[in-house]
Protein backbone atom coordinates (compact mmCIF):
# COMPACT_ATOMS: atom_id res chain seq x y z
CA UNK A 1 0.00 0.00 0.00
CA UNK A 2 2.63 2.12 0.40
CA UNK A 3 3.57 2.19 -3.33
CA UNK A 4 0.98 3.67 -4.54
CA UNK A 5 0.86 7.52 -3.73
CA UNK A 6 4.77 7.17 -4.96
CA UNK A 7 3.29 5.96 -8.59
CA UNK A 8 0.56 8.41 -8.49
CA UNK A 9 2.74 11.44 -6.80
CA UNK A 10 5.48 10.95 -9.24
CA UNK A 11 3.99 9.52 -12.27
CA UNK A 12 0.16 10.50 -12.33
CA UNK A 13 0.63 14.28 -11.16
CA UNK A 14 3.64 15.59 -13.77
CA UNK A 15 1.57 14.12 -16.53
CA UNK A 16 -2.09 15.83 -14.90
CA UNK A 17 0.52 19.11 -14.68
CA UNK A 18 1.63 18.95 -18.42
CA UNK A 19 -1.53 18.09 -19.62
CA UNK A 20 -3.53 21.08 -18.12
CA UNK A 21 -0.57 23.42 -18.62
CA UNK A 22 -0.40 22.73 -22.61
CA UNK A 23 -4.22 23.21 -22.87
CA UNK A 24 -4.40 26.63 -20.88
CA UNK A 25 -2.01 27.73 -23.44
CA UNK A 26 -3.98 26.56 -26.42
CA UNK A 27 -6.51 28.32 -24.33
CA UNK A 28 -5.22 31.61 -24.06
CA UNK A 29 -2.84 31.47 -27.38
CA UNK A 30 -5.89 30.58 -29.73
CA UNK A 31 -9.43 32.68 -30.09
CA UNK A 32 -12.70 31.09 -28.38
CA UNK A 33 -14.13 29.54 -31.44
CA UNK A 34 -17.78 30.27 -31.88
CA UNK A 35 -19.97 26.71 -31.13
CA UNK A 36 -20.93 24.03 -33.33
CA UNK A 37 -20.67 20.40 -33.72
CA UNK A 38 -16.76 20.66 -33.52
CA UNK A 39 -15.64 24.22 -32.21
CA UNK A 40 -12.46 24.76 -33.75
CA UNK A 41 -10.38 27.69 -34.01
CA UNK A 42 -9.62 29.46 -37.08
CA UNK A 43 -5.56 29.65 -36.96
CA UNK A 44 -3.08 26.35 -37.10
CA UNK A 45 0.55 26.39 -36.09
CA UNK A 46 2.53 24.00 -37.89
CA UNK A 47 4.55 22.64 -36.01
CA UNK A 48 6.26 19.70 -38.23
CA UNK A 49 5.39 20.46 -42.31
CA UNK A 50 2.80 18.27 -43.62
CA UNK A 51 2.83 16.10 -40.77
CA UNK A 52 1.92 17.86 -36.86
CA UNK A 53 0.04 21.12 -36.06
CA UNK A 54 -1.48 22.68 -33.20
CA UNK A 55 -4.74 24.49 -33.10
CA UNK A 56 -7.92 24.93 -30.51
CA UNK A 57 -10.67 22.56 -30.59
CA UNK A 58 -13.63 22.06 -28.21
CA UNK A 59 -14.93 18.43 -27.92
CA UNK A 60 -18.25 17.74 -25.54
CA UNK A 61 -17.99 13.96 -26.56
CA UNK A 62 -15.41 11.06 -26.17
CA UNK A 63 -13.54 9.48 -28.77
CA UNK A 64 -13.98 10.50 -32.74
CA UNK A 65 -16.29 12.97 -31.43
CA UNK A 66 -19.42 10.09 -30.33
CA UNK A 67 -21.96 12.47 -28.49
CA UNK A 68 -20.76 15.91 -29.68
CA UNK A 69 -23.21 18.71 -29.87
CA UNK A 70 -25.45 17.12 -27.99
CA UNK A 71 -27.22 18.37 -24.36
CA UNK A 72 -26.93 15.07 -22.75
CA UNK A 73 -22.90 14.66 -23.31
CA UNK A 74 -21.44 17.17 -21.03
CA UNK A 75 -23.26 15.39 -17.78
CA UNK A 76 -23.19 11.88 -19.37
CA UNK A 77 -19.38 11.77 -19.81
CA UNK A 78 -18.56 14.15 -16.57
CA UNK A 79 -20.04 10.80 -14.37
CA UNK A 80 -18.40 8.64 -16.98
CA UNK A 81 -15.03 10.33 -15.42
CA UNK A 82 -15.97 9.75 -12.48
CA UNK A 83 -17.36 6.34 -11.82
CA UNK A 84 -14.11 5.15 -13.56
CA UNK A 85 -11.96 7.17 -11.16
CA UNK A 86 -14.11 5.06 -8.57
CA UNK A 87 -13.75 1.96 -9.98
CA UNK A 88 -9.61 2.31 -10.80
CA UNK A 89 -9.27 2.88 -6.28
CA UNK A 90 -11.35 -0.15 -5.51
CA UNK A 91 -9.62 -2.44 -8.24
CA UNK A 92 -6.35 -1.44 -7.00
CA UNK A 93 -6.71 -1.62 -3.58
CA UNK A 94 -8.46 -5.43 -4.57
CA UNK A 95 -4.93 -6.18 -6.45
CA UNK A 96 -7.04 -6.47 -9.62
CA UNK A 97 -3.86 -5.19 -11.76
CA UNK A 98 -1.59 -7.78 -10.64
CA UNK A 99 1.50 -7.01 -12.45
CA UNK A 100 3.72 -4.11 -13.32
CA UNK A 101 2.35 -3.33 -16.84
CA UNK A 102 -1.05 -3.11 -15.46
CA UNK A 103 -0.08 -0.66 -12.05
CA UNK A 104 1.55 1.66 -14.92
CA UNK A 105 -1.77 1.33 -16.82
CA UNK A 106 -3.83 2.22 -13.82
CA UNK A 107 -1.56 5.38 -13.22
CA UNK A 108 -1.66 6.39 -16.67
CA UNK A 109 -5.44 6.62 -16.91
CA UNK A 110 -6.01 8.38 -13.25
CA UNK A 111 -3.99 10.99 -14.89
CA UNK A 112 -5.42 10.87 -18.04
CA UNK A 113 -9.21 10.78 -16.88
CA UNK A 114 -7.81 13.51 -14.18
CA UNK A 115 -6.91 15.77 -17.35
CA UNK A 116 -10.35 15.70 -18.75
CA UNK A 117 -12.30 15.49 -15.74
CA UNK A 118 -11.26 18.86 -14.99
CA UNK A 119 -11.74 20.38 -18.46
CA UNK A 120 -15.25 18.93 -18.00
CA UNK A 121 -15.90 20.74 -14.74
CA UNK A 122 -14.16 24.04 -15.47
CA UNK A 123 -13.60 25.25 -18.56
CA UNK A 124 -17.18 26.37 -19.64
CA UNK A 125 -16.71 28.71 -16.68
CA UNK A 126 -14.15 30.72 -18.78
CA UNK A 127 -16.18 31.27 -22.16
CA UNK A 128 -16.73 35.02 -22.88
CA UNK A 129 -19.93 33.68 -24.89
CA UNK A 130 -21.50 31.99 -22.03
CA UNK A 131 -20.03 34.47 -18.83
CA UNK A 132 -23.16 36.25 -18.15
CA UNK A 133 -25.04 32.57 -17.92
CA UNK A 134 -26.44 30.47 -14.68
CA UNK A 135 -23.99 27.98 -13.09
CA UNK A 136 -25.65 24.81 -14.37
CA UNK A 137 -25.41 26.26 -18.13
CA UNK A 138 -21.80 27.18 -18.04
CA UNK A 139 -21.33 23.98 -16.31
CA UNK A 140 -23.10 22.31 -19.47
CA UNK A 141 -20.78 23.94 -21.50
CA UNK A 142 -18.07 22.21 -20.49
CA UNK A 143 -15.46 21.03 -22.98
CA UNK A 144 -12.31 19.00 -23.51
CA UNK A 145 -9.33 20.93 -24.71
CA UNK A 146 -8.03 19.02 -28.02
CA UNK A 147 -5.47 20.29 -29.86
CA UNK A 148 -2.62 17.93 -31.08
CA UNK A 149 -3.08 17.86 -34.95
CA UNK A 150 -1.52 14.98 -36.75
CA UNK A 151 -1.44 13.11 -40.19
CA UNK A 152 -1.00 9.97 -40.19
CA UNK A 153 0.06 7.99 -44.11
CA UNK A 154 -2.41 5.85 -45.07
CA UNK A 155 -4.96 6.83 -42.90
CA UNK A 156 -6.96 8.66 -44.91
CA UNK A 157 -7.01 5.19 -47.25
CA UNK A 158 -9.07 3.96 -43.47
CA UNK A 159 -11.10 6.96 -43.17
CA UNK A 160 -11.85 9.31 -46.21
CA UNK A 161 -13.57 12.46 -44.93
CA UNK A 162 -10.55 12.68 -42.59
CA UNK A 163 -7.86 13.63 -45.45
CA UNK A 164 -5.19 11.56 -43.28
CA UNK A 165 -5.87 13.43 -39.75
CA UNK A 166 -6.09 11.37 -37.19
CA UNK A 167 -8.88 13.07 -34.82
CA UNK A 168 -7.64 15.93 -32.69
CA UNK A 169 -6.23 15.24 -29.21
CA UNK A 170 -4.52 16.29 -25.90
CA UNK A 171 -1.42 14.76 -23.59
CA UNK A 172 -4.59 13.28 -21.44
CA UNK A 173 -6.42 10.98 -24.43
CA UNK A 174 -2.41 9.98 -25.24
CA UNK A 175 -2.04 8.91 -21.70
CA UNK A 176 -5.64 7.07 -21.57
CA UNK A 177 -4.72 5.46 -24.95
CA UNK A 178 -1.42 4.33 -24.01
CA UNK A 179 -2.86 2.95 -20.75
CA UNK A 180 -5.48 0.90 -23.31
CA UNK A 181 -2.32 -0.53 -25.01
CA UNK A 182 -0.46 -1.70 -21.57
CA UNK A 183 -3.46 -3.01 -20.11
CA UNK A 184 -4.12 -5.42 -23.30
CA UNK A 185 -0.62 -6.35 -23.02
CA UNK A 186 -0.64 -6.68 -19.16
CA UNK A 187 -2.97 -9.80 -20.02
CA UNK A 188 -0.22 -11.92 -20.91
CA UNK A 189 1.59 -11.20 -18.44
CA UNK A 190 2.14 -13.28 -15.37
CA UNK A 191 1.69 -11.85 -11.82
CA UNK A 192 4.22 -9.96 -10.40
CA UNK A 193 6.26 -12.67 -7.64
CA UNK A 194 5.68 -10.37 -4.90
CA UNK A 195 2.20 -10.28 -5.46
CA UNK A 196 1.79 -14.31 -5.99
CA UNK A 197 3.98 -14.38 -2.64
CA UNK A 198 1.19 -12.29 -1.30
CA UNK A 199 -1.95 -14.39 -2.45
CA UNK A 200 -0.13 -17.73 -1.26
Amino acid sequence: MNKIPKAFLWVSLPLFILDQITKWWVVFRFKEPTEGFFATSDEKIEVIGGVLWWWRIHNQGVAFGIGNGTTWAPYVFLCVLVAALVMITIFWKKGAFANGLARFAAVLLVAGILGNLTDRLFQGFFLEQHAEKSFFTRLSKGYVVDFIDVKIPGYDKISPRSGGHWPTFNVADSCISVAAVCLFLSAFRPEDKKEKKAGE
